[in-house]
């Protein structure tokens, strides 16, 4: 679950507990909407928590040496002439 879910989801839950004046047959919608709100609001603690733990930096040792290699230049260029016969129209 994502940052957008979790909040989502705590939007839509305080929309039900708090806003929403309807009954429902067997369904109490506050109950649902705290049950919402709840979900929402532990996505977005383990979301956080997830995420934190993949955004630290992690040391890297490099035990062997860089190699360096020198790149050499081509030996010989080409030098190409465009020459036109026609000429172009007027």
């Amino acid at each position: 679950m994502g940052i957008g879910t979790s909040i989502f989801l705590i939007a839509l839950g305080a929309i039900l507990t708090f806003a929403l004046d309807a009954d429902v047959g067997g369904i109490n919608l506050d109950v649902v909407g705290w049950i919402l709100m709840a979900a929402g609001v532990l996505g977005l603690i383990m979301t956080t928590l997830i995420w934190g733990r993949r955004r630290q930096a992690v040391p890297v040792a490099t035990e062997q040496p860089v190699e360096y290699r020198q790149v050499e230049e081509p030996v010989e260029y080409r030098r190409v002439e465009e020459r036109r016969d026609i000429a172009p129209p007027l």
